[in-house]
């Protein structure tokens, strides 16, 4: 096992909801870079330490070598410079319950620091490149400073599940890989990869603040049916809610705005709401730019108003 640090910034949401690094094979002059060059080098089971807003936010697990594919089309403005050609790597992302910014640790991981590729300044802050090799005695250290369990991987082979005939669409298409069809009978049922990229940028219901995991459901924004593949794979199309919450927003009876306003349906009987504890007029959080995306087809397609 190899350790790895991406600077993601202004992609992080796009990356870590997608399950995935991405980087260009070259910018707009033909010219690669060793920050994306290293993409050829992660192996299945490297761990990959996620970096943005000068904090380590989540810790991954690559499940695939690196591979061709276009650039994701949400990357908009931040890809404008790079080629659509690129390399990505699979990952199974999990965010820190605490992140913690390097800088505030120097002491005791600057004298671990490598004299090349280094992905930190001396001071902490982080050097201007994609992805870094990071050398054992600093990855152990970062690791336990990060003090999260290693993501699990979850079912990516048809043998390990049980589908019926409504997916049979997805298991005769021959244009996906096996893992492909796998995660996304899953992602149907709120399950396996797609719960858990959800559950990266998601980690209680907006409503009511529950936290337990199991009695949380892994809600598709954009309807399933409406989706994508793509689409259907990306915890920024997600949302946990308690079951009553998922009720009134797969319904349309309730649905957000990016700022975190919730919008009730005319068609609502206010007594719901009320029997419910449920304040309309409370703030619920932004939302990051990706989830606006899904939350205005919600709002558009789905919201009865």
């Amino acid at each position: 096992m190899a350790y790895w640090w991406v600077s993601q910034n202004k992609t992080w949401s796009h990356e870590v909801g997608g399950g995935f690094m991405w980087a260009p094979k070259t910018d707009e002059r033909g010219n690669t870079h060793f920050g994306w060059a290293f993409m050829l080098d992660v192996r299945p089971g490297d761990l990959i330490f996620s970096f943005e807003g000068a904090q380590v936010q989540a810790v991954g697990v690559a499940y695939s070598s690196a591979y061709s594919a276009n650039q994701p089309p949400n990357f908009g403005k931040n890809g404008e410079t790079w080629s659509l050609e690129g390399w990505r790597v699979d990952v199974q992302y999990s965010h820190l319950e605490r992140p913690f910014r390097p800088a505030e640790y120097m002491s005791m991981l600057a004298p671990l620091l490598p004299s090349k590729y280094s992905p930190l300044q001396a001071s902490g802050r982080g050097n201007q490149a994609y992805l870094f090799p990071v050398p054992d005695a600093l990855g152990s250290a970062i690791l336990n400073l990060a003090t999260v369990e290693i993501p699990t991987l979850p079912a990516l082979s048809l043998g390990e599940i049980d589908f019926d005939h409504v997916e049979q669409d997805i298991i005769s298409d021959s244009a996906l890989r096996e893992t492909e069809k796998a995660s996304l009978v899953l992602s149907r049922r709120g399950q396996g990869l797609f719960r858990s990229r959800v559950s990266s940028i998601e980690r209680a219901c907006r409503v009511t603040g529950l936290t337990s995991d199991k009695f949380l459901i892994a809600s598709h924004i954009k309807p399933w049916k409406s989706s994508s593949n793509a689409e259907r794979l990306d915890g920024n199309n997600g949302l946990f809610l308690s079951p009553h919450v998922d009720k009134l927003f797969d319904s349309g009876m309730i649905t957000f705005t990016q700022r975190g306003e919730m919008l009730v349906s005319s068609a609502l009987d206010s007594e719901v709401l009320n029997r419910w504890n449920i304040d309309p007029t409370q703030h619920f959080g932004r939302f990051n730019g990706d989830q606006a995306y899904f939350l205005a087809h919600h709002q558009e397609v789905t919201f009865k108003s």
